[in-house]
């Protein structure tokens, strides 16, 4: 080194590096194969990112030198070396990518290219930093080595990832002309990670379908050979792929383990070319529903990576992962042009409109299967019957649910196919528990009739079903708001003929004290013909929400005054009949008994009583008049 080289800092994380670490190795990942994969991916990121800036900066690439990742093993000094050609990275770099676990250097570059308002530009495969100390599962310590391509000086950062790291300048025979080297110095029980068979194999089986040429040297000083030619997949027919190699670029792209468990690959050509490979995963991000969350799809332009930010899909499809290679659209595609391209709007539909119809499709030909899917995504893509009216019934073919009915999944087809003589709408409760759903006293007048109920337990049910008119005719109807319906629809043969007898004068008498006695607490009090066994329930008057959209609504702070709801009396509830018969002796009782009757149809609406102190007051007077005889 010269006399005026910086010296070496020794500096620390930027995060509690010993803890994280400790949570990568033990918990993020289970398998330390991985640590090969992440470290090559990032090596591509760094290729991607030097094609991509050397669209309009020509002189990056002048050395004419194709982009490649080398990997060296040195099975005699217990070392792995993965050095690539790519973008490399500035002492400011490293320590911006290198010194905080989780900072994504792919990540870092996009904000870059924003703050310039150059408009181009993408953050990459993943999340640079947290790949890279993967690295830690297997090395003692980790030397990097880099050049910036159109910089000038190198780097050499150095750590053990036990809290603190060290960077100076490098010698200029220890790193590549341009890119990265990054060596590790491995773990004793970690030796066979610097065996050229266990690199070649782990390299075809994780990083064989990465868009740049991996080469394997045996040993240092040896031969470069060529694992993985930098093919991209989505360019070869499907006839020729594998189910393992659809697989291989699945992990690679998702930086998950699972299996995918739906397949979209297809070639568009006319109007629009370009070529679309998506991927349903077989289990959910364990982020799904943050706000933040975009969707995780690629735009390329003649395999050269333009960004993951150009919206391919609709949020209610943010869990595909995939990828968009188009050969029409321009290579200096700006941000704004992406927003307002016409030909790419035409691309979002077409793989959007794909995806629906092959998982159509999957429905039809593999129950089983899409059942899974469902099972993990359905609550996200029934977001899109109300945000997307051009596929709404698309969606609400796909759309399955539990219902009254048993516990297989239900389609909307299945459900207006099995619909009674007499029902003109599709009826559904809606709440947070499924149990609680299955003994609600509003569906007893249903189960009398036979008539299918469907169980909606997901917030997002209780909005849609206000956006939806109807589907094949028939539209839908809480069974917890407004009128019933129920007479129109024939009895069950099994089902006592009193369910449909008239009312009493007494019994009538009975509900207009309580209509009296309860006031302005309830917008009505009523008969009902939906009770068949309890005494009382609440419903939702015939217009505005019904019960649980209101709740959700009330609890967010978007409904500024709550609907009285209306008390419904079963007429023929032996207790209901025997308080009738009782007359108007005692007001006192009377009146807490009405009380009380509200009080208990609102516990069985999933609510609290009004007033809690009133309530135990008042069942304490009952039942010591039920002890006094």
């Amino acid at each position: 080194m010269t006399s005026d080289t910086i010296a070496p800092e020794t500096l620390s994380f930027e995060a509690d590096v010993a803890r994280l670490l400790h949570m990568m190795v033990h918990s993020v990942y289970s398998d330390r194969d991985v640590f090969l994969r992440e470290l090559i991916s990032n090596a591509a990121d760094a290729c991607e990112k030097l094609r991509y800036e050397a669209i309009t900066r020509p002189e990056l690439l002048a050395d004419g030198k194709a982009l490649c990742i080398t990997v060296t093993a040195d099975a005699e000094r217990k070392r792995l070396t993965i050095e690539d050609n790519g973008i490399g990275m500035s002492r400011e770099d490293l320590v911006e990518a290198l010194g905080t676990i989780a900072r994504s250097g792919t990540r870092a570059f996009m904000e870059r290219i924003e703050a310039a308002k150059a408009g181009e530009g993408a953050e990459l495969i993943g999340q640079f930093g947290v790949g890279f100390y993967s690295a830690f599962m297997v090395a003692e310590k980790v030397e990097v080595f880099s050049r910036a391509a159109g910089g000038e000086g190198s780097w050499r950062w150095s750590s053990d990832g036990k809290g603190a790291y060290e960077i100076g300048q490098a010698l200029s025979d220890e790193t590549p002309a341009r890119g990265t080297r990054v060596v590790l110095h491995l773990m004793d029980d970690a030796e066979n990670y610097a065996q050229s068979y266990t690199l070649e194999k782990l390299i075809k089986e994780q990083s064989g379908h990465v868009a740049v040429p991996v080469y394997l040297v045996e040993k240092p000083g040896g031969e470069a050979r060529q694992i993985a030619d930098g093919t991209a997949l989505w360019t070869r027919s499907k006839g020729e792929i594998k189910s393992e190699e659809y697989t291989e670029f699945y992990r690679g792209i998702s930086g998950d383990f699972d299996e995918p468990a739906a397949i979209v690959h297809y070639r568009a050509e006319g109007r629009q070319e370009y070529s679309a490979l998506a991927y349903v995963p077989g289990s959910r991000p364990f982020d799904l529903f943050d706000p933040d969350r975009t969707g995780r799809f690629r735009l390329y332009v003649r395999r050269v990576f333009i960004t993951d930010e150009a919206d391919i899909l609709p949020r209610y499809l943010r869990f595909v992962r995939g990828l968009v290679d188009s050969a029409d659209l321009p290579l200096n595609l700006s941000r704004e042009m992406i927003q307002e391209s016409p030909l790419l709007a035409a691309i979002r539909k077409g793989v959007t409109n794909r995806i629906l119809g092959d998982l159509e499709k999957l429905a039809e030909n593999d129950g089983d299967a899409f059942i899974k899917i469902w099972e993990s995504f359905g609550v996200v893509l029934k977001e899109g019957i109300y945000e997307d009216w051009e596929r709404k019934e698309q969606l609400l073919k796909l759309a399955r649910f539990h219902s009254t009915a048993g516990d297989e999944w239900r389609s909307l087809s299945d459900y207006t196919g099995a619909m009674k003589v007499g029902q003109k709408a599709i009826y559904y409760i809606s709440g947070d528990d499924r149990a609680r759903l299955e003994a609600s006293p509003q569906l007893e007048g249903f189960r009398a009739r036979g008539v299918e109920v469907l169980l909606l337990t997901d917030p997002v049910d209780s909005f849609w079903v206000t956006s939806v008119s109807e589907f094949e005719g028939k539209t839908f109807k809480s069974v917890t708001q407004g009128g019933s319906d129920l007479p129109d629809i024939p009895l069950t043969d099994n089902t006592e003929d009193k369910v449909e007898e008239e009312t009493s004068g007494e019994v009538n008498a009975f509900i207009s004290f309580i209509k009296s006695t309860l006031g302005d607490a309830v917008s009505d009090v009523r008969a009902s013909d939906r009770l068949t066994e309890s005494a009382v329930c609440l419903v939702a008057p015939d217009h505005g929400p019904d019960r649980q959209i209101e709740r959700l609504l009330s609890a967010a702070g978007r409904l500024e005054t709550v609907t009285k709801p209306i008390l419904e009396i079963n007429p023929r509830n032996t207790r209901i009949v025997a308080l009738a018969a009782k007359g108007d002796d005692d007001p006192a009782f009377r009146e807490d008994v009405a009380h009380l009757l509200y009080d208990e149809a609102r516990v069985l609406d999933g609510d609290k009583p009004v007033d809690p102190f009133a309530f135990s007051e008042r069942l304490a007077r009952i039942v010591e008049r039920g002890l006094g005889g």
